[in-house]
């Protein structure tokens, strides 16, 4: 199998590549202004891309997903009850993406937003989006955000998982790129030592702004990545 993790710097974005010993490809959360980085890297690589994956409909950027199917004629999927009927697909809770070797098993967690999943790849890292960040986790103060949900999806669903899991989360803004389950279960402040009544005060109190492009990538990822324009 390969893996790789690529960034992007405005939004501190990571989106990840998956493919193959047949060289086929999966991308989850590819990034519009970075869709020429990733199809350069599938044609130097000798990739067919097969599907372009997204953890949840992003607020921080708007997804690569549209364009990259109009180039390279993959299909966009997105979890279950996300508000996305450019999609060709939608994946639920605990379907299995199979790509020869390569097993991509979704797991439900919202709270972040509320039709949010997970990605376990190979029983062996996951994909975590935004709802377990590296010593952190997403916010839940918009897009139907709840954050005893998260509690509940992160502690239940994630928490569970063997603690050697490697954690590959959508964002990191410090330079980290990788986790365990066992380094977050034992050393993410946001849930070490806090019930679910104590999260749910922590994310109440965290005040953040919005993210600068909230009115512009919502709408636009809810079309697959396709900005309106003003006639």
């Amino acid at each position: 199998m390969l893996f790789r993790q690529l960034f992007d710097p405005e939004t501190s974005t990571y989106t990840y590549l998956i493919a193959n010993t047949s060289k086929e490809a999966i991308l989850v959360d590819p990034v519009q202004e970075q869709v020429e980085r990733d199809v350069n890297l599938l044609d130097e690589l000798g990739l067919t891309l097969r599907y372009c994956l997204e953890t949840h409909i992003h607020a921080d950027h708007v997804t690569g997903t549209g364009q990259l199917r109009e180039l390279t004629g993959c299909q966009g999927i997105v979890p279950e009850r996300a508000e996305a009927a450019c999609a060709d697909r939608l994946i639920r809770d605990g379907e299995i993406l199979n790509l020869g070797e390569v097993n991509v098993r979704a797991i439900a967690t919202p709270g972040h937003t509320d039709s949010h999943m997970a990605y376990l790849v190979n029983e062996e890292r996951i994909l975590t989006g935004d709802s377990l960040l590296i010593r952190g986790c997403g916010r839940t103060d918009f897009q139907s955000g709840d954050a005893g949900t998260l509690y509940d999806h992160v502690v239940q669903r994630l928490f569970t998982l063997p603690e050697t899991t490697l954690v590959y989360p959508g964002h990191d803004y410090k330079g980290q790129t990788a986790s365990t389950i066992g380094e977050e279960k034992h050393f993410n402040p946001r849930f070490v030592g806090k019930d679910r009544a104590a999260f749910i005060q922590l994310m109440g109190a965290l005040n953040f702004p919005d993210p600068k492009k909230i009115a512009e990538a919502v709408p636009a990822n809810q079309q697959c990545g396709q900005v309106a324009t003003v006639s």
